[in-house]
C-alpha cells in the first residue's frame, strides 16, 4: 500500500508538471516504468486502488447514455462584441454605472464548456453546459483527460468551469490515421473534441488525447477570493491547468492592445481561439453590475473576424417558418469556412436578397457570423458572365401553395395557411426543442417523418406515440430500446415547468425569457388564458404587440381544443413556485444578504424572499429594505447599521421561514 501510494504521487506529479506546467521532470522511460509498476500492484491488490491513480485514466467504461446533470450555479454564456466600437460600447456601459474598472482579458478557446466539481479535494462529477441549468454527466470520460487532476492539492470542496479541447497537433494525428483507415475526417479541434467527449465509450475518449483551460471560479467570495485574477492563481495552485496568456489591463486600450498581439499570434498557438473574453476583474463590481437574463453584465467575448471565402450561388430556395415566415435560403456549392463545409445559408427576406443584389449563379463571398452562423457576404459583381438569373421573390407557400401576404410595418412574406404541413411541422419542432419542452429523442428529421406517417400532426400526439409503440419499433432506426428511452422522456416532459409550457406552445412573440415572466406572474397556464389585455400590457417586458397576440392567441378554438388535450393530458400547467403566496413582509421590498448560516443556504434564502414577491441585491444601498445578517456578516452589516437599515438576524429569519 505504501509503494502504491508513492507511485501515484509519483506519476500525478509527473502528470501534472508535463500536462499542466508543460515542463517534464522525468522521462517517458522513467514515467513508463513507474506505470508498469503500478500496475502490477494494483491487480495483485486491487483493494488499494486509489481513486486518483493515473491507471484511472485509460478509460474503458461504457455506457448506454449519459444521465442529466442540474447545475448548482447556472453555467450562463457570454455576450459577444465584434468591432472596436462595440467593445468601447461595452467599456462605456460599465463606466455608466460608476465603476472604473480593472480587466482580465483572456483567450477564448474553441472547445466546449464543461463543468468539475470536487469534494474534499476528490473529483466527484464533470459535465456539459447543456443549456445552462442541465447539463450530461461526462465524468467518465473526463477522467481520461491528464490535465483533470483527480485530486486537488488541498482537500477543498469546489466547481469549477474550463472547456475542453483538442490540441492543433493530436487532430492533425487522428485524421492522418482515420485517411489511412477510410474514415471521414474531423473538420476542426472543437468538432473533433465535442464528438470525442460524446463517445460512450471511454477508452475511445483516453485515445484522443483531449486538454483541458480552467478559467472560471463562480463562487469566489466563498474563497475569500476578491478578483477574478486571484481566482485563477488560486485554481492553478489547486492543480488546474489555466491559461498562462490571461492579462489585466487598466483600460478599454489595453484591451485592444490585446486583441491585436493575441490576434497576430492565433495561427502559432497548439490550439484554436475563435476570440478573447474580457472581464471585470474585481468580484465585488460584478456582483454589483449583475447579470441580463441571458449574459453577465461584467463581461463579454470579442470574437474574431469571421473567415471568408468565395463560391457559386447554385439556387434560392423557400423554406416555410412556424409562425408562416416564409425565407429564402441560398443553395452554395459545398464549399469549407472556418473548418465547417457550408452548403446552406439564410438569406433572411427578400429585402436582404435584393439590398445585396444577388443573382443565381453569383459568385458570392462567404463567412461564418461570429464564426457559427453561415452568412452570404456579398456577390462579386466583377465575376458574373451574363448567364446569372434574377432572384425572384415567391408568391405562394412552397408547402401548401397557398397565396402569400405581407403585414404592415412587419418585414416578410407570410404564409397565413394554419394548416400548411411546414408550418405544423415547424411548430412541433419548436415545441419539443431544448428551450420548450425538450424533449429527448425528438428531433428535426425524426418529427417531419412521424408527421408524414401521420403519428403527430398535433402537440397531444406526443403523448400518444405509447399507444402505436410496436409501430415505432418497426421503423427503420429504431428497436424496443430507443423507442422505450423516447416514450420515457415524453412522459418526464409532462413535469416540465410552467415557463417551459408556455414557450413550446407557439404564442407569436413569446419566447425563453417572456415566457418565464408570464409564468413567474400568473402561477398557473389557466390564469393567463383569463388575463386581460390590461393585465397582460402593464407587465415589464411586454407591452401593446405581445399583449394582444397573447390575447388572439387564447381566443381561437383550435388553440384552446389543443391546450385542453394537453390539461386532460397531465402536463403541467402550474408554476413551481406557485405554492408560495406572496408575503407583506417581503413583496416589493429589497433584500441584501450577507454572512453565512449553518442552516440554509444564502441562495435558498434568496429564492424564498424573490418568490414571496420580494427582490435581493449584493449591495446595501438607501434603497435597500432589510439586511439579513448571518455568521462574519463584514462590511454590509456596517452599512445597514450606518444607514439605519431593518436588520435580520438568524432569530428573524428562523421566526419568519417557521411561518
Amino acid at each position: 500500500m505504501d509503494r502504491i501510494n508513492e507511485l501515484v504521487s509519483i506519476l500525478n506529479e509527473a502528470n501534472y508538471n508535463y500536462y499542466v506546467l508543460d515542463n517534464p521532470t522525468i522521462t517517458d522511460q522513467e514515467y513508463d516504468k513507474y506505470l508498469r509498476e503500478l500496475i502490477d500492484l494494483e491487480q495483485e491488490n486491487p483493494e488499494f486502488i486509489r481513486q486518483d491513480s493515473p491507471t484511472q485514466r485509460v478509460g474503458g467504461e461504457v455506457s448506454e447514455g449519459f444521465s442529466k446533470h442540474r447545475h448548482k450555479i447556472p453555467m450562463i454564456s457570454l455576450s459577444n462584441v465584434f468591432n472596436e466600437e462595440e467593445i468601447r460600447d461595452f467599456d462605456r456601459k460599465i463606466k455608466k454605472e460608476g465603476v472604473n474598472p480593472e480587466y482580465v482579458c483572456e483567450l477564448k478557446i474553441d472547445g466546449l464548456g464543461v463543468s468539475l466539481s470536487y469534494e474534499n479535494g476528490q473529483l466527484i462529477s464533470a459535465s456539459t453546459r447543456g443549456d445552462g441549468t442541465v447539463g450530461e454527466d461526462i465524468t467518465s470520460n473526463v477522467k481520461t483527460i491528464k490535465s483533470v487532476p483527480l485530486s486537488l492539492s488541498k482537500p477543498v470542496t469546489i466547481e469549477v468551469r474550463g472547456e475542453i479541447y483538442m490540441p492543433k497537433k493530436v487532430l492533425t494525428e487522428i485524421n492522418k490515421r482515420r485517411e489511412v483507415e477510410g474514415l471521414p475526417l474531423f473538420q476542426n479541434c472543437r468538432n473533433a473534441a465535442a464528438g470525442s467527449i460524446r463517445q460512450l465509450d471511454s477508452k475511445i475518449v483516453a485515445q484522443r488525447k483531449l486538454d483541458t483551460f480552467i478559467y472560471h471560479l463562480p463562487n469566489p467570495l466563498d474563497y475569500g477570493i476578491k478578483t477574478h485574477f486571484e481566482a485563477l492563481e488560486f485554481m492553478r495552485d489547486l492543480g488546474f491547468k489555466t491559461n498562462t496568456e490571461s492579462t489585466k489591463v487598466s483600460d478599454v486600450e489595453g484591451i485592444l492592445d490585446f486583441i491585436n498581439t493575441r490576434g497576430n499570434k492565433r495561427k502559432s498557438l497548439s490550439y484554436d481561439i475563435d476570440g478573447v473574453v474580457i472581464k471585470v476583474n474585481d468580484i465585488k463590481t460584478q456582483n454589483e453590475l449583475g447579470n441580463t437574463a441571458k449574459y453577465p453584465k461584467w463581461a463579454t467575448a470579442y470574437k474574431f473576424p469571421a473567415e471568408e471565402v468565395l463560391t457559386k450561388l447554385v439556387d434560392i430556395i423557400f423554406t416555410v417558418g412556424r409562425t408562416g415566415t416564409v425565407t429564402p435560403n441560398a443553395v452554395l456549392e459545398p464549399v469549407i469556412v472556418a473548418g465547417s463545409t457550408i452548403s446552406r445559408a439564410t438569406l433572411h427576406n427578400e429585402d436582404y436578397v435584393i439590398s445585396k443584389d444577388l443573382k443565381i449563379g453569383d459568385i458570392v463571398s462567404i463567412r461564418k457570423a461570429g464564426d457559427v452562423i453561415p452568412e452570404v457576404v456579398s456577390a462579386k459583381l466583377d465575376r458574373r458572365t451574363g448567364e446569372e438569373k434574377q432572384f425572384v421573390m415567391a408568391t405562394k407557400c412552397p408547402i401548401c401553395g397557398s397565396e402569400l401576404k405581407k403585414f404592415d410595418n412587419i418585414v416578410g412574406s407570410f404564409c397565413v395557411n394554419d394548416h400548411c404541413p411546414a408550418r405544423k411541422i415547424e411548430s412541433l419542432c419548436h415545441y419539443v426543442s431544448r428551450n420548450a419542452m425538450n424533449i429527448d429523442g425528438l428531433g428535426e428529421r425524426i418529427i417531419e417523418d412521424f408527421y408524414n406517417y401521420g403519428f403527430i400532426k398535433n402537440y397531444s400526439d406526443i403523448y400518444n406515440l405509447y399507444n402505436i409503440k410496436d409501430k415505432l419499433i418497426r421503423l427503420e432506426g429504431f428497436g424496443e430500446k430507443s423507442v422505450e428511452k423516447l416514450l420515457e422522456a415524453i412522459e418526464n416532459s409532462k413535469q416540465n415547468g410552467l415557463e417551459r409550457l408556455i414557450n413550446a406552445i407557439g404564442i407569436n412573440g413569446v419566447g425563453t425569457k417572456t415566457a418565464k415572466v408570464l409564468a413567474t406572474k400568473f402561477k398557473s397556464l389557466e390564469a393567463l388564458m383569463k388575463a386581460s389585455y390590461e393585465d397582460l400590457v402593464v407587465i415589464q417586458d411586454v407591452g401593446d404587440i405581445l399583449s394582444t397576440s397573447i390575447i388572439n392567441y387564447f381566443k381561437d378554438e383550435n388553440n384552446m381544443a389543443e391546450i385542453n388535450k394537453l390539461i386532460e393530458l397531465g402536463i403541467n400547467t402550474k408554476y413551481e413556485a406557485s405554492h408560495i403566496e406572496e408575503d407583506d413582509r417581503v413583496s416589493g421590498k429589497r433584500f441584501v444578504i450577507t454572512g453565512s448560516f449553518d442552516f440554509i443556504t444564502r441562495d435558498e434564502i434568496k429564492k424564498i424572499i424573490e418568490d414571496k414577491g420580494g427582490n435581493t441585491s449584493t449591495s446595501v444601498s438607501s434603497k435597500t429594505d432589510v439586511v439579513i445578517v448571518g455568521l462574519d456578516p463584514g462590511k454590509k452589516y456596517d452599512d445597514a447599521l450606518r444607514l439605519g437599515i431593518n436588520i435580520w438576524t438568524e432569530v428573524e429569519l428562523k421566526e419568519f421561514l417557521n411561518e
